[in-house]
């Protein structure tokens, strides 16, 4: 009586807090996009482009054959400019890119550690009427219907909840 009793309390955390972990991957997901578009609002990004505008505006308005040369150096300096601000936007997207590499193979040994540990059990169970045409597909590898109830799986519900919290992270990024 015991352990059935544990089982049904260890089945009704786990779907909330399978829910949770997959929120907490979407929502990483959400602060890396976050930083990826802000990311050119970085002070060095803007004086380094505001030092360019500069250079090439002073190099522009030295149109007389005598100030050749210094236009040219101008010029060279602001494309020296460009190639520092080049690099250091590419050094940023290597950083959020492997970012979001670990961030990826972390959400991937999650997920199967929690079907490894979820594997044949019930995390979860809905009223059979509820998930009429679906019952048997939600309840693949769980046992099927008890007590009038569709047990689900931990795919269908991993699949429900990702979909479920991309579905909310679109509706609040834009």
């Amino acid at each position: 009586m015991g352990d059935e009793a544990s089982q049904e309390r260890e089945r009704s955390l786990a779907a909330p807090l399978i829910f949770l972990i997959v929120a907490a991957f979407q929502f990483a997901y959400y602060c890396l996009d976050h930083v990826k578009k802000s990311g050119s609002d970085n002070e060095k990004e803007i004086q380094l482009r505001a030092e360019i505008k500069q250079l090439l505006k002073e190099a522009s308005s030295m149109s007389q054959p005598s100030t050749f040369a210094q236009a040219a150096k101008l010029k060279r300096l602001a494309a020296a400019k460009e190639r520092e601000l080049s690099q250091y936007q590419n050094s940023c997207h290597k950083d959020t890119a492997l970012y979001s590499k670990v961030l990826l193979i972390l959400k991937y040994l999650t997920y199967g550690v929690l079907l490894i540990w979820f594997w044949r059990v019930p995390v979860a169970s809905i009223s059979q009427q509820l998930v009429q045409p679906f019952g048997c597909l939600l309840s693949w590898k769980t046992g099927g219907v008890q007590n009038n109830s569709v047990m689900i799986g931990i795919i269908s519900w991993l699949v429900v909840s990702a979909r479920v919290c991309r579905f909310v992270r679109r509706a609040y990024s834009k």
